[in-house]
Order: C-alpha cells, then structure tokens, then sequence
C-alpha cells in the first residue's frame, strides 16, 4: 500500500520511497510548451512547493523520476538545464536587512552548487552575475522557479510601512529577471495573493498569470478522479460524499478540488477536522475584517468584479479580496456584464463555512467556556426545538464580550455586528446557516434550518425592548410563506447599542 505524502514537497522522494503521488506532469509540459514566463496564485498548503519541485526536477533531466508518468513520454530528456530556485516559506523575515540577508545567501548557495566563485555584490547584481555565468559555463538557459514569492511582505502586512520595505526589497530582486531574457529558459513565481505589476513587478511586466486560467485550474489541488484512483487504497469504508462536503469545492475556473492538505490528514485518521483552517489562519486577516465592519452573513454571497478581485498591495487591502487569495472564498459563479468578468464568491466547503466564524468569535469573546457554555446552550435549543432558550443563550453570550473591546472598536451601533456575531455562532455549530434569504415580498435577516425545521430570525437595533417590532415585521412582510408545509418559528430580536445586548426577544410558531 503507497504510503500517504503528508507534508512531503519533495518529488524524488514521493518517487523513490513508496509514496503516493498524483501526477500534474501534464501540466509541466503544457507550460513548457505554450511560454516562458508565469505566474500562480494559489492558497497555501495546496501543492505550489510541490510542482515548482517537480519542474525542477524535470528541467534537470531526472527521467528516472517520472517513469510511468505522463511525462516520462511527452519530454524532451536529450537536454537539461540549470535550475535556480528561490524559497522564501522558511521562517519570517522582520526586516530588509535579513531579506537581501537571505536572498544573498542562496544566491551564493546556487553558486557553490554549480562550482562558481563568490563575488560579493548587491542582491540583484549578485543574481545578475549568476545566472550570465550559469548560462555561459553550461551552454544552456537557466530555469528560474520563486516559490512562495509574497511571503516576506504578507508577514508583514500587520505593519504596512515594514510591508512596503519588504515588498521594495522583493522588487529590487525581481527587476533583472526581464533584462535577464536572453539567458532565461523558463521563469515560474508562485504565491498565495496577487499583487499589482505597478507595485512590485514594474520591471517584470511579461509574466503571464495562470491564477484564474481555466486550463490550468486542476494544476494544484486534487479533483475527484486524482482522489478515488491514486488514493483508491486508502479510501475503503470512506464516505465520500462527506469527504467532499467537507474538503472539495476550490474552484478557479474550472473543475473544483479538495485540498490536499486535507485530504492527506483525514486519509490518516479517518476523523473530519479543519486541518488546513488550523494550520495557520492569519490574526491579521480577522482584525482586518473586524476593522472594516465586514458583514459577515454577506460572505456566502458576495459578488466582486475582476479588477477587485485580482487587486492587491499593501496600500490597499481590501478583506473581500484577501479572502478570496488566501482560499476562505472562492468561484461559485462567472458572468460577463458591461464589458467586464464579474465573480460570485462564497465558502468552498463545510470547513471553512464553519471555520470561519468560530475564529470570528475567538478574536471577540477570548473566554473559552463563555464560548462553550453559548455553545451548548445552542446545540440544546436546536435539538430540543426550544427558541425560549436562545434569550438567555444569547444575553451570556453579549456580556461575555469585553467592555475594553467596546472601548477600542465603533461597531456595536452597526446593525451589521449584532447579525455577524449571531451568524457566527450558529455557524460554527456547523448547522445550516442562511443569510438575508429573499423572496418576493423581501428579506429575512437570518434562517436557521436543522433536522427538518425552520427558525427565522430578524433582527432591530434600538427599535424596542420587547421583539415584537422584529416579529411584527417576519409576519406583515410575509417572509415565512415560501417555506409553506414546513415548521417554521419566528423569532424577533431587539439589541440596544448602550446596554450592548438583548434588550427584547419574542418568537411564534406558524403553519
């Protein structure tokens, strides 16, 4: 049985040691043949290390590694090239000083590999120097892979004027790759977000960018194929329609994937848990969506244009966006309207659809068991059928939250917090959550649909102490009969900005 290759980004390896592998040599032929210069955008944990690696390899004439591959038969192994590779996912770089620290030193790493002498110069002189010299001792054109191409700036966009010294350092780096042309075989910059030419890539203008690339979209990640043939014996007993619900679904134009990293972890443990959610969700990207008063119901229905999407500098961090790049979002649907490609985003799948705002609620309320008390007074009101007990419920939950928090933050007279943090907690109990859901005679705030029934929550800010107003509102917009034939309860909700909590609560049943 192949073993499973969690955490391996090494092809020689997967090869030679016994372990699964999913074959994308299709794609570095493709590329080989159709360009020269590329760029991806890809989240993290998703296999970007891994293809540059397998690149590397196949550039090198490694045919040994790729016997039985597709590409053991579509390459041509007669030459090889030298390789350059650049990897910034190591650690965290705090300041320029350590970057061109660390640039110099694998530049002068690859000189010693390939037995060139030292000359000590500025990093973009030094990567200049080396790859004219490679060129001209080997009698071929040099293969240039950057993996993980943003990382020094994107650790550092909590701090936008350290950012902004990063991402010059990155530039001063990057702009001899184009005048380096005439010594250059193949040029390959992964990376988790999108950043504009303008900012970083002034100098470097002719990388053709593969992110949204329909063609290339299975290029990381596993489809549904890749997963039931090269993983078939590991999947006996596997439910798969849970597997997919939970880990498929990444789509960038094209057919959805699972994401390894996932798909690794519960192979190895058959238990469903939010591997990739939890192995590095950024605080900054929370904060930032707390400082910006994102509404979060809003984000399993979120339409963005193309300009927006692809959009991104440390200037301008829009949350929508880094949402989409970092892999909390993504495609649901495409649509050509007034001359410009227009994106429906919402959660790929069931982790992060509940991932999400169990971390929203980490970062409001740091009590765990105030956390966990809301929690199991939740889960019991759903499975008793009981919209008495959400009062209390959600009244210890609201003076749980810090008054400091108040202090330093202008979101509680935004009707928007109130309806995010309610979401949120229904959400993360992993129950289907629905917001705003409209039918023709309006909008409710919020539906709750678990083991055949319906709550509909709608919500008033400073407009009573009693609910009614919010329930009023449920049954005169009729909001309650397109879901005719089912049980539904109505439940209205008055928060009041001074108290900073519940002020009014009223429910009913309907037929």
């Amino acid at each position: 049985m192949l073993k499973l290759p969690i955490g391996l980004q090494n092809l020689r390896e997967m090869r030679t040691q016994g372990y699964a592998y999913v074959d994308k040599t299709p794609f570095v032929a493709q590329l080989a043949e159709q360009g020269k210069y590329y760029f991806l955008a890809r989240p993290r944990r998703f296999g970007k290390s891994l293809f540059v690696d397998t690149l590397a390899e196949a550039f090198a004439g490694s045919r040994e590694l790729f016997v039985g591959l597709y590409l053991e038969n579509h390459w041509d192994w007669s030459h090889s090239y030298p390789v350059l590779r650049f990897d910034f996912s190591p650690g965290v770089l705090p300041d320029r000083a350590l970057l061109d620290e660390t640039l110099l030193s694998q530049v002068r790493g690859h000189q010693e590999r390939y037995g060139l002498p030292w000359r000590e110069q500025p990093v973009h002189l030094a990567l200049t120097d080396l790859v004219e010299r490679l060129h001209q001792t080997t009698g071929q054109p040099v293969v240039l892979l950057i993996d993980e191409y943003d990382k020094p700036i994107l650790d550092n966009l909590q701090s936008p004027e350290q950012a902004r010294v990063m991402r010059e350092g990155l530039r001063n780096f990057y702009s001899v790759i184009k005048r380096l042309d005439p010594h250059l075989k193949f040029v390959l910059l992964t990376g988790v977000s999108k950043f504009s030419k303008v900012s970083l890539f002034s100098d470097l203008n002719n990388l053709k960018d593969m992110t949204l690339d329909p063609r290339v979209a299975t290029l990381c990640g596993y489809t549904e194929n890749e997963l039931t043939t090269t993983f078939a014996e590991s999947l006996d007993g596997v439910n798969l329609d849970e597997v997919r619900r939970w880990y498929n679904g990444y789509n960038f134009l094209g057919e959805p994937v699972y994401n390894p990293f996932d798909i690794l972890l519960y192979l190895d443990s058959r238990q469903f848990k939010p591997y990739w959610f939890e192995s590095g969700t950024p605080t900054f990207l929370i904060e930032l969506m707390r400082a910006r008063q994102i509404y979060l119901p809003a984000l399993e229905n979120l339409w963005l244009e193309e300009e927006l999407l692809g959009r991104f500098d440390v200037e301008t961090i829009e949350p929508e966006t880094l949402l989409f790049q970092t892999g909390y979002l993504t495609i649901q649907e495409q649509i050509w309207e007034f001359d410009t490609y227009r994106y429906r985003l919402g959660y790929p799948n069931h982790e992060v659809r509940v991932s999400l705002p169990r971390a929203v609620l980490n970062r409001y309320v740091p009590d765990l068991m105030a956390k966990e008390q809301t929690r199991d007074r939740l889960a019991r009101a759903l499975k008793q059928d009981d919209p008495a007990a959400l009062e209390n419920a959600f009244h210890a939950f609201f003076a749980s939250i810090p008054h400091n928090w108040y202090r330093k933050n202008n979101l509680v007279s935004y009707e928007g917090y109130w309806a995010s943090l309610v979401y949120c907690l229904f959400a993360a109990l992993g129950v289907e959550t629905r917001a705003e859901e409209v039918s023709h005679r309006g909008q409710v705030d919020l539906v709750i649909q678990y083991q055949g029934r319906l709550w509909l929550l709608e919500f008033k800010v400073d407009g009573g102490n009693d609910g009614q107003g919010a329930l009023d509102q449920i049954k005169s917009k009729g909001y309650h009969q397109r879901y005719a034939g089912q049980p539904v309860t109505l439940i209205g909700i008055d928060f009041n900005r001074e108290q900073r909590n519940l002020s009014g609560f009223a429910w009913e049943r309907v037929e």
